[in-house]
């Protein structure tokens, strides 16, 4: 039972990391299950509850970075609501197309979101731009979040 439990437990941490970069996959949820499969893999003896509270608290902080920077981006270039419509909508297209998909998509949705309001390029530009620097700020900041709750975890099984 113990090698399946670190199986799931590497496994929901791996898959939980490169979610975090590609937005369809749950992400830090899935790095807070998988580290909660290997509390559980030593009964819950080495990594408590105290560790688990901790990292499911910075799990859900994951959810406010997102609102966060995508609200910053958008607030200081002024987007219409159309264009954080058409930033969700390019981020969904995107995922089919990778990589390169997952990041120019959602810039190209914002930008057609708001030339589509205000008929304005420059404008347009801008809002794409902010959009896109507040997702990968906000990406960053997940991963750094995800490498801390795996250093939690670290120190709280193994001292």
């Amino acid at each position: 039972m113990d090698i399946l439990l670190w199986a799931l437990c590497f496994v929901c941490v791996l898959v939980g990391v490169v979610g975090t970069i590609l937005p369809m996959l749950p992400g830090t949820p899935l790095v807070f299950v998988g580290l909660l499969f290997g509390a559980w893999a030593n009964d819950f003896e080495k990594v408590g509850w105290l560790t688990l509270s901790i990292l499911g608290a910075l799990t859900a902080f994951t959810f406010a970075i997102d609102f966060i920077a995508t609200k910053i981006g958008v607030e200081k270039t002024g987007a219409s609501a159309l264009a954080s419509v058409g930033a969700m909508l390019g981020m969904l297209v995107g995922v089919f197309f990778g990589f390169f998909g997952v990041f120019v998509f959602p810039f190209i949705g914002a930008v057609l979101g708001e030339y589509y309001v205000k008929r304005d390029a420059i404008q347009a530009g801008k809002v794409g731009l902010g959009t896109w620097l507040g997702m990968i700020i906000a990406i960053a900041a997940k991963l750094g979040i995800n490498f801390a709750m795996i250093g939690i975890f670290a120190v709280a099984y193994f001292f």
